[in-house]
């Protein structure tokens, strides 16, 4: 059987899709990735085939720069970070307000290059990313099903009573008021609805006779693939039919010739993904907490200049990107941002975590481990190193690390990219 991965252009999506690609390469058949270039070569380097195709103006290859970005998506970035500085409010208005520009890139276009891809590559089955709304309604139009994977907390994609961009839950230290949290409602609703008219009036034009589609956010896969560690999600919350939990799709990695921080103090990595290692201010105050509590500091300083660190503590490792998969193996706290690539990565190493949510689903994420105690929460805007070194010390408890075993062999039980390529191949 051959599949085909629709995946947006970006590392921290297309790297699970891909581990779960190759899953079905050696149980399954054939596997085909339709993505963008800047995406190709991790594609390719997992002896996957690759095709063409553009599902945003934007890509990230690993660490996102500004300056590599399409014009007009320089200046989109700046002002997401800059919403970042303003706080989680801000920022999910700002996302809000943008959703259509960055899940509903070019439906034409993507819908033009689908059928193409569809008549030359004639899958089996077809897998696409829950955030790739373009790429669905491209698919609904042309009348193929697919499965979907989704990446985040699975609020990502919004239960009953829940509306796509507003967190279904908050961290104690990051909950908004009253009137601030009924205006992002408003806004998330607004962009669920602009959504919902940018999908009609396409399918108007070139899909005329495919059936209507109400809420692109709401609508499930065939099955529906959650990469999140089961435990961690409310049992109370509704999910689609046939979903199922595969927990952490992680990559196997070696550290190689990767030399690891010395010192004897807690061996603490700093990691805040592909796009929020713009934050140099945050990454520069866990510096500063590494000095204060003694750590063996692995950090990674992504897209901001080494130099901005400020002076780094002695043994200390500093690189652009870690190779996090291994290192989790050697580290004590992990501090990141709550994507799911590093929460899913945390608990399957069983790392507990300091999580610093800036955006989208990751306040949602934080709040549910912060609710079943394998790490501890705070606001990044608010973060001092004091305030750090204390959430790091009280992460690193026996406690939080007996909490956070039972997690993760419900984690690994779960069964990662080989059952989400089973239960895609096998569904009926």
């Amino acid at each position: 059987m051959k599949l085909l991965i629709v995946s947006p252009d970006y590392s921290s999506h297309a790297g699970p899709l891909v581990e779960i690609g190759r899953a079905w390469a050696r149980d399954h058949g054939d596997v085909v990735v339709a993505t963008g270039q800047a995406v190709r070569t991790l594609v390719t380097d997992a002896g996957l085939g690759w095709t063409e195709l553009r599902l945003g103006k934007g890509s990230n290859p690993g660490v996102i720069e500004t300056t590599q970005q399409p014009e007009g998506e320089d200046a989109h970035l700046r002002a997401f970070f800059d919403a970042t500085r303003e706080g989680p409010v801000a920022t999910l208005r700002y996302q809000a307000d943008a959703r259509r520009h960055d899940l509903m890139h070019d439906p034409d276009g993507v819908f033009d290059r689908l059928r193409v891809v569809l008549d030359e590559e004639r899958p089996d089955r077809v897998v696409v990313d829950h955030v790739a709304f373009g790429a669905r309604v491209a698919l609904h139009a042309l009348g193929v099903e697919c499965a979907t994977v989704v990446l985040g907390h699975p609020s990502a994609l919004p239960s009953e009573n829940e509306v796509y961009g507003l967190p279904d839950d908050w961290p104690a230290a990051m909950r908004p008021a009253a009137d601030d949290l009924a205006d992002l409602e408003r806004r998330c609703h607004a962009a669920v609805d602009e959504m919902r008219h940018t999908a009609g009036e396409f399918l108007d034009r070139r899909a005329p006779s495919a059936p209507p589609l109400d809420d692109l956010t709401r609508m499930p896969g065939a099955p529906t693939v959650y990469v999140y560690p089961s435990p961690l999600h409310a049992p109370s919350r509704a999910l689609p039919p046939g979903s199922v939990f595969v927990g952490s799709v992680a990559k196997h990695q070696n550290l190689g010739g990767f030399q690891l921080p010395s010192g004897s103090g807690l061996r603490v990595t700093v990691a805040l993904g592909s796009f929020l290692s713009a934050r140099g201010d945050v990454l520069r105050t866990a510096v500063q907490a590494a000095r204060v509590g003694g750590w063996r500091l692995s950090i990674a300083h992504g897209s901001t200049p080494l130099a901005e660190l400020g002076p780094l503590p002695a043994g200390t490792i500093a690189v652009r990107h870690l190779p996090q998969v291994a290192l989790l193996r050697e580290t004590d706290v992990f501090v990141n941002h709550g994507g799911n690539g590093s929460v899913t990565e945390a608990v399957a190493a069983r790392v507990p975590m300091v999580v610093l949510p800036f955006s989208t689903d990751q306040f949602a994420g934080a709040a549910a481990i912060e609710r079943a105690g394998i790490g501890v929460a705070a606001a990044p805007n608010d973060l001092t190193p004091e305030l750090l070194v204390a959430a790091v010390e009280r992460a690193a408890t026996r406690d939080t690390k007996q909490r956070l075993l039972r997690v993760s062999e419900a984690c690994a039980a779960d069964g990662g990219a080989v059952r989400a390529a089973r239960v895609i191949a096998e569904h009926r």
